[in-house]
């Protein structure tokens, strides 16, 4: 039994004395202990070594407290999986080197066997999970297609992804068999964390706002639905689209237990856009957490406020930035923690 499971009480809808509280990213970069780490090794031997994934996940939640744990890893270990040569350069973020272009690219992607590619984050969750000594829940996440074929197509970072978006218009039967393939992968890969141990997903699809309203249905949300469609009978499903506000409706009706939002879109917004039945997840700007802390614990109790203590997880509406002090990090936590509405 975990002893928290607060987490767990919001994504089912029940009643809480207080929202349960966790930041994207929170395993990562603000906290010196990862820094000390990721000096010793690289990004991927990080992702891949599960005692170093496993100590990186449980660090914030002995370090700053929240009421559940991500598990370390990168999005980009799916496209890894699929033959997708991946790397991550410093200064650049992610790096593909031979980005997909063609159906003839797209033809040479596999869908893995997801124990033989994939195993190392298996063993990452059975660790993490001794770790966590069933102090909270473990969640684990994968990107959207939609968000993987960005990456995969444009071969970096972007800030308008234009040649994954030409590509999709140019090509998009390619397109939609890069999707399927991506899609197969990541219910696979999710399903297989569930039966080792994860207590639920989040699926981030940190590209969808590149998307007009109509592009999103097809290129993007329809994908996202197969997986929550496989997924959601077997654990509770989070889904994130960063810039997604006007997809909101039509996420609340997915069978998904919450629902991801960023700081763009008010609480009372969101609450209206999605009819008020279902969880929501955020949305503190992180860059706010550079503020003085007792504006921070004043601006987090007015967003409880705002969203309501039930049927929400207090969050950020992204991951948290590299250089917020961790004291911030621990403020905005101890906000949530501190809530009696």
């Amino acid at each position: 039994m975990i002893k928290n499971d607060l987490f767990l009480k919001a994504l089912r809808g029940e009643t809480v004395e207080r929202p349960p509280v966790w930041m994207m990213r929170q395993a990562g970069r603000y906290l010196p202990e990862f820094m000390a780490l990721k000096e010793k090794y690289d990004f991927f031997t990080r992702c891949r070594t599960p005692e170093l994934a496993a100590e990186i996940t449980v660090q914030p939640i002995d370090i700053i407290g929240p009421d559940a744990a991500i598990l370390f890893s990168d999005i980009l270990v799916i496209p890894q999986a699929m033959n997708i040569e991946v790397e991550m350069k410093n200064g650049v973020g992610p790096w593909l080197p031979n980005p997909i272009r063609s159906q003839k690219d797209v033809d040479q992607v596999v869908v893995p066997d997801i124990q033989e590619e994939l195993g190392y984050v298996m063993d990452a969750i059975t660790l993490t999970k001794e770790m966590l000594d069933n102090r909270v829940p473990l969640i684990g996440f994968a990107g959207s297609p939609w968000t993987i074929l960005c990456y995969a197509v444009q071969g970096q970072g972007s800030k308008n992804f234009d040649i994954a978006k030409g590509f999709c218009f140019s090509q998009p039967e390619a397109a939609h068999n890069l999707l399927q393939k991506i899609t197969d992968t990541t219910i696979a890969y999710l399903k297989a964390k569930v039966a080792t141990g994860v207590n639920a997903v989040q699926v981030f699809d940190s590209w969808g706002g590149m998307l007009s309203p109509v592009d999103y249905q097809e290129f993007s949300w329809k994908y996202i639905q197969q997986i929550v469609d496989a997924l959601k009978d077997e654990t509770e499903v989070i889904v994130f689209g960063k810039g997604c506000w006007f997809a909101l409706q039509d996420m609340a009706k997915s069978g998904a237990s919450a629902l991801g939002v960023d700081w763009t879109c008010s609480a009372r917004n969101a609450r209206y856009l999605t009819g008020g039945n279902i969880t929501l997840q955020g949305n503190f700007d992180p860059s706010r957490l550079l503020s003085p802390i007792p504006d921070i614990k004043k601006m987090v109790n007015q967003m409880i406020t705002d969203f309501g203590k039930d049927k929400y997880v207090a969050n950020l509406g992204h991951g948290i930035l590299p250089n917020i002090p961790v004291d911030h990090a621990r403020a905005f936590v101890d906000a949530v923690k501190e809530y009696r509405g």
